[in-house]
This record gives structure tokens, sequence and C-alpha cells, in this order.
């Protein structure tokens, strides 16, 4: 496997809170039409009723934007393995659980989060209607699109972002979400954030839901940022999404009942708290978890400790002329000590460089 490393200078990097605040910030905030490549549903796949592998010549044409090396034989081999009936590592499709980190592993996440541009996007749009932030280091930091100036000013940022995207239904936030999609690219790629999913991972996902797997999403994302799009995109539906959350209150606003976002912290889904957040959602260890960084870590350690056939996969960002280099020293999606762990446990690592044909689908028109 490829294993070269893109070091970054120290001063680039976030400080530990405001790396947090990336993920933690995302945990505050949480159609038109959606660009990107809609994948089959769970349903689609359930209505199949693959019970067991694909024919050999259909595992052959499978996952076509995978180069034929070691990731893509381990995956291969691994559907087949659990599949096939008759197998001594047959598991059932009830069992057959795969759980997928979504920023880094199944689109991009450079150079911030996506989610954390929506959420400083929302503090530029509430702006006028809080003239008193004009004083504010971090509201002044922001407008300059000084990233040095918004690190020294972690809490401040911290409390604009909790303002701007605090307070509304959860439904007007639903609709927030989905015109930002609509709308919004990419700073440096320019296309739509939607279009920046990886296509081998979309092939990924439908060759595992046509074999009876059920696909989650476990990221250190919000779900209300995650679950407007997801079905669309990834073919994942909303109950199938699990991510950080916030506070939210029931009551009734002109006499109908509504759900209002209150800028409170409820839970984190990332590093310890993804297993925890499997636990709680699915109730079932998955057998299969792709994922990309350290915080993915003992999602990657809780499915490779349990009974039975296993696979732990870790997406290695190598690609700088296609995408972005980055691991040990990065200030998002930081690969260093799940890499180690990988090589240590021998678990399945993907070089974008080496193993991926294609890394976005073609854009839209």
């Amino acid at each position: 496997m490829h294993t070269s490393k893109t070091r970054q200078p120290a001063r680039n990097r976030l400080s530990p809170a405001l790396a947090a605040l990336c993920l933690a910030a995302l945990a505050f905030a949480g159609g038109g039409t959606l660009g990107g490549c809609a994948a089959p549903t769970e349903g689609a796949a359930a209505q199949s009723g693959a019970q067991s592998a694909q024919s050999p010549q259909a595992a052959a044409q499978a996952l076509p934007s995978w180069r034929d090396g070691p990731a893509r034989q381990a995956l291969l081999k691994f559907v087949a393995d659990t599949t096939r009936p008759g197998s001594p590592t047959f598991v059932a499709p009830a069992d057959r659980v795969a759980v997928f980190d979504n920023d880094g592993t199944l689109w991009s996440e450079q150079p911030l989060y996506f989610q954390f541009f929506f959420l400083l996007d929302q503090v530029k749009a509430a702006a006028p209607q809080h003239p008193e932030w004009k004083s504010n280091p971090a509201f002044k930091a922001l407008m300059a699109n000084d990233m040095q100036a918004l690190m020294r000013n972690e809490k401040q940022l911290l409390a604009l972002i909790a303002a701007a995207n605090s307070g509304m239904t959860v439904d007007e936030y639903d609709r927030t979400i989905r015109t930002w999609l609509a709308q919004a690219k990419h700073p440096k790629l320019q296309r739509p954030y939607t279009e920046l999913v990886y296509q081998p991972q979309l092939e990924l996902l439908s060759y595992l839901r046509a074999n009876g797997f059920k696909t989650y999403i476990v990221s250190g994302g919000t779900i209300d940022f995650m679950r407007p799009w997801t079905e669309k995109i990834y073919g994942i539906p909303p109950e199938q999404v699990i991510g950080s959350s916030q506070a939210v209150k029931y009551t009734l606003r002109d006499g109908k009942p509504v759900l209002v976002r209150e800028p409170k912290l409820e839970f984190i889904d990332d590093g310890p708290g993804k297993p925890v957040g499997i636990y709680r959602h699915i109730g079932r260890r998955p057998i299969l978890a792709v994922g990309n960084s350290d915080g993915d870590l003992q999602m990657l350690e809780y499915t490779a400790g349990g009974e039975g056939p296993r696979l732990a996969v870790l997406v290695h960002h190598d690609d700088a002329e296609r995408e972005f280099a980055y691991d040990r020293q990065s200030k998002v999606g930081k690969l260093d000590k799940a890499l180690d762990a990988a090589r240590a446990k021998g678990w399945t690592v993907v070089s974008m460089k080496q193993d991926w044909l294609q890394v976005y689908p073609a854009s839209k028109p």
C-alpha cells in the first residue's frame, strides 16, 4: 500500500480546541435539487432479496472505479465469504451491518469540514440582525477570511455559530441546508459539495446493498446536516444516519406543534462516541467499518473486535493531484494513530492514489 506522508507546517494546524470546534461546532448545527450521483436505496436493495454473493462474473464487474489490487480484492472476498450459503464464514442478512464515516470517507473534507463552511455562511447570513457583531473579533476575522485570527478567537466564534444556527424549527433548518447545498460550491474545486462524493465509495455502497448489507453513516457531523441529502446522494435513508446532535425542544408556535433547535450540545459522535452511537442507534455490532482518520479509530476497533468475519478499512488521502494529500500532520482529518493501528492489526488501507481509478463522479452540466 502507498504510505507516503504529506507534512504540513505546524503553524497551520488548528489548536486542539479549534480542531474540536470544527467538530463540536458541528454539533451546534444540527429538496432543492441536489447535484451528485444518486445511489440505489436500502429499500431497492432489500427488494433484490440478495441472500448470497453475486456471481463470479458480476463480482468481476463490480467496483469499476477501483483498481484490481489488494484493497478491492479484500472487499470482494469479504462480501463473498460472508454471503455464500453453507460457508463457515456465512453471516445472516440481519447481521450484515456496514458503517461508514462521512467526512473524508464518503466525500471530501479539506480545507475544512463542509458543514463548517455551512455554519460560517449561516453566521454571515444572520449578521444583519446582529449589528453588535461588528465589534466581535471573531466576526471581523470571519468577514476577512482570516483563519489565523479565527483560531485566536475560538470562544467568540463558537458563540456566533451557536447564535446563528439555533432558534429555528428543525423543518426551517432542513430547508436552509437544502438551499445552501443547491447553491454553494467548494472554494478550491468550484463544484457543488454534493458532487464531491467519492465515486468508488458510491459503487461500494451499492455493491454491499446488492449483497444484503445494510449501510449506515456514523459521522462526527450532525444528523441535522446530513439527513436532508444522504438518501438522494448515497442511498442511505435518514433513519440510518448517526451523527452528533444538539438539543431540540417541543413547543407550539402559532398553535402548531414544532421542534425548535437549542444551542445545547447533546452528543458528539466522534472517537469513542462512535461505538456508543452505533450501540444506541443500531443495536448490532457492525461486521464492516470504513473510516479515514483518528476519529474513526474506536469505530474500527469496535467492529474488528467482534466474533466471526470482520473487515476494518481506512481510506488514506495520498492523492494531491486529484484530491488532497494529508495524514499525520493535518489540521482536518488527521490520520496518525489509526494508520499505525491499521498496519499493526492488518486492517485494509485504501490508497486513494493507487486504488482508485476515479475520485469524483463526472460533473453535472
